[in-house]
C-alpha cells in the first residue's frame, strides 16, 4: 500500500461495511454500534449521515441508486435522496442471536447477509448466513455453527465465496454458483493466530488475493487463494473491513474501531475508529449492484 491517510478522523464505535458508491464519488460505511450509515466525497470532503432507527449491520448497493440495509433483524431498501426506507425482509432470529451483521450483494445478484450472537462470556455458536433476493426471500444457507459471521468475498470469476467466523478464528471457502447462488464443498482455508487478529470484513482483488481485516492486531492481512498468508500490513488503527474503490478501482478503504479493543489500545492508537484510505498495486473486485 502506499500513500496511507486518515479519509475521515473519528472515533466509530464500530466503523464498518464501507462500499464505494461510483456513481456519486463517495465512501459510504455504517457505525455498527449506532443506527448511522455515513458519506463522504472524495473531490469535496462532504460529508453525510443517515439514521435508520435500529442497529446497522451492513449494506451495499443496488441498481436504482437505493441501498439494501441490514438493520437489526430486517433488510430495508433505503432512498438516500428522499430518505425513505421500504421493508424487503424481516429475518427471524433465534434465541442467542443478537443482529445481522456483514452482508455483501453476490455474483448471483442476491444480498448475502450473515448474523451475530449475543456478545457474552459464553457466546454460542448460533449465527448463521443468509441470502436475501430482491423478491423478499431469506434463505438461511448456512444454518448455525457461527459466532460472528463475517469476511464476505468472492473470487473474481464469482465461482467461490469466502467466508469468516471473527470469534472463532477461522475463514472458510466454498464452491459458488453465480447462477444459482448455490454453494457447495466447504472446507477451511486458514485458522488465525494471534498474530493475524481475528478474521473481520474482507475484499478481493482482480488477481484473486482476500484482504482481511485483523482489528485485534491492527493489521491486514493479504492472503492467496490456497490459504497462504502473503503479507502482513500494520496500519496505525485496529482495521475492521477493507473495500476497493476509486476510479480505477485502485484505492483500498477501511473502518476501523473503538469498540472491543482496551481503554489502553485506544489511548496508544488515537486514530482508532477512523476511516482510511491508500493506494494499492493491483485493483479491487467491483462488488455488485443489487438487482431491484
Amino acid at each position: 500500500m502506499h500513500n496511507l491517510e486518515c479519509l475521515v478522523e473519528g472515533r466509530f464505535g464500530v466503523g464498518e461495511s464501507p462500499v464505494w458508491d461510483g456513481a456519486n464519488n463517495r465512501l459510504l460505511w455504517s457505525d455498527n454500534t449506532t443506527d448511522e450509515v455515513h458519506a463522504v466525497g472524495l473531490a469535496d470532503g462532504r460529508r453525510q449521515c443517515w439514521h435508520f432507527g435500529g442497529h446497522i449491520g451492513s449494506l451495499g448497493l443496488a441498481r436504482s441508486g437505493r441501498w439494501i440495509v441490514a438493520v437489526a433483524n430486517r433488510i430495508v431498501m433505503f432512498d438516500p435522496i428522499r430518505g425513505v426506507s421500504e421493508a424487503l425482509v424481516e429475518i427471524p432470529l433465534p434465541p442467542g442471536v443478537a443482529k445481522l451483521n456483514d452482508g455483501k450483494v453476490g455474483p448471483d445478484g442476491a444480498f448475502w447477509v450473515g448474523s451475530m450472537a449475543e456478545s457474552r462470556p459464553d457466546r454460542q455458536p448460533v449465527a448463521s448466513l443468509y441470502r436475501v433476493t430482491a423478491g423478499g426471500s431469506a434463505e438461511e444457507k448456512i444454518v448455525g455453527g457461527i459466532k460472528v459471521s463475517n469476511g464476505l468475498a468472492w473470487s473474481p470469476d464469482g465461482r467461490t465465496m469466502y467466508h469468516s467466523d471473527s470469534r472463532a478464528g477461522w475463514i472458510d471457502i466454498w464452491d459458488f454458483d453465480p447462477t444459482s447462488g448455490n454453494i457447495a464443498n466447504r472446507r477451511r482455508l486458514r485458522m488465525h493466530a494471534p498474530e493475524d487478529g481475528v478474521p473481520d470484513g474482507a475484499a478481493t482483488d482482480i488477481e484473486g488475493i482476500y484482504w482481511s481485516a485483523g482489528f485485534s492486531a491492527q493489521c491486514l492481512n493479504r492472503i492467496a487463494p490456497d490459504g497462504t498468508l502473503l503479507e502482513r500490513i500494520s496500519v496505525p488503527a485496529a482495521p475492521t473491513m477493507p473495500c476497493f474503490g476509486g476510479s480505477d478501482m485502485k484505492t483500498l478503504f477501511f473502518t476501523s474501531l473503538t469498540a472491543h479493543v482496551s481503554a489502553e489500545v485506544n489511548a496508544r492508537h488515537p486514530l482508532n475508529g477512523s476511516v482510511f484510505k491508500a493506494r494499492v498495486d493491483v485493483a479491487g473486485m467491483p462488488v455488485p449492484l443489487f438487482p431491484d
